[in-house]
């Protein structure tokens, strides 16, 4: 029986990845999504957008859910659907339906189906250790390693959800914790700055790129890889996964890019952003020995190319 994968948040720039990764796998990815279908599906997914079935709605709304699944025989979840650090600092009621209680609505609908569903990936967040680099405002608030915000402690909280659901009804799941994610389409967030520049110089632009400092950072195409295996490969029990992430400066970003694009016009200004480290990682490499990440180099060279291709 060909595998249905249910995406949620299928319309965002992680999501339209996942897609094009389980289009190329011959599987069937089922969109629910508050969102619209994006105009980044055609960019991404040229033709095979059209293989893409599309749902517009809420998790919180169940029956739907029990609809979407029932009708669709849905078999894997990816949950990708979330509130970032801004919007969950300004509305944390908001925050918490979306971060924790619409995965919450997916663990159930595992529960329900016991047997028709045999894995279920989330995205979980190195901002349970640190500060959001997406909220150029945020500082280290907490001590140890809580969460300093209201998004780190949702993805806290969802990360201990699932243990429960492990514990209590044996479902299996696999959460990833990846880094500043860029690639094509990038194009939200202060994070997005390596992305955009690699898009501008591809176009001949200048461009400046608004924050400083050392962080992590995960190729889009890895990214999904590791989304769309999680979900295929859930192994028993409640487990997380860090991504080897490139840990590298913005300067180091910039001369990445130069080698790409020799004489190209950047700049570097701004405040440092956090560097988010798990006290004891877990790499995914432990779960999948034959995992290969994307230099930065090629990452840049590929995101690059993309956009002179448009």
């Amino acid at each position: 029986m060909k595998e249905v994968v249910l995406v949620s948040g299928g319309s965002g720039f992680i999501g339209t990845w996942v897609l094009r990764e389980l289009l190329a796998r011959d599987l069937s990815p089922v969109v629910f999504d508050v969102a619209d279908q994006p105009d980044r599906w055609r960019r991404i997914l040229d033709a095979s957008a059209d293989r893409v079935i599309f749902v517009q709605g809420s998790l919180l709304d169940r029956e739907r859910l029990h609809q979407v699944c029932d009708e669709h025989r849905v078999t894997r979840f990816i949950h990708l659907a979330a509130l970032l650090t801004p919007a969950c600092q300004r509305d944390p009621w908001a925050g918490c339906q979306v971060n924790v209680l619409a995965g919450v609505a997916l663990f159930e609908e595992a529960r329900r189906l016991a047997g028709q569903i045999r894995g279920l990936a989330y995205a979980s967040s190195i901002g349970i250790f640190g500060s959001e680099p997406d909220d150029a405002g945020s500082s280290a608030l907490g001590t140890g390693n809580q969460p300093p915000n209201f998004y780190g402690a949702f993805k806290k909280a969802f990360e201990i959800i699932a243990e429960q659901y492990w514990r209590h009804f044996g479902i299996a799941s696999l959460g990833v914790r990846p880094h500043v994610v860029y690639g094509p389409e990038r194009d939200q967030g202060l994070t997005a700055g390596p992305s955009l520049a690699a898009r501008a110089v591809a176009h001949g632009e200048p461009y400046t790129i608004n924050y400083t400092g050392r962080a992590g950072y995960d190729y889009v195409e890895d990214v999904a890889k590791a989304f769309v295996r999680a979900a295929l490969e859930t192994p028993p029990g409640a487990n997380v996964v860090d991504l080897p992430s490139s840990q590298v400066t913005v300067d180091e970003i910039v001369a990445a890019i130069k080698t790409v694009v020799p004489g190209a016009s950047l700049r570097i200004d701004g405040l440092p952003i956090p560097l988010n480290i798990p006290p004891h990682l877990r790499w995914i490499t432990t779960l999948f020995p034959d995992w290969q990440a994307t230099s930065l180099l090629d990452g840049m060279r590929k995101t690059i190319d993309f956009y002179r291709s448009q």
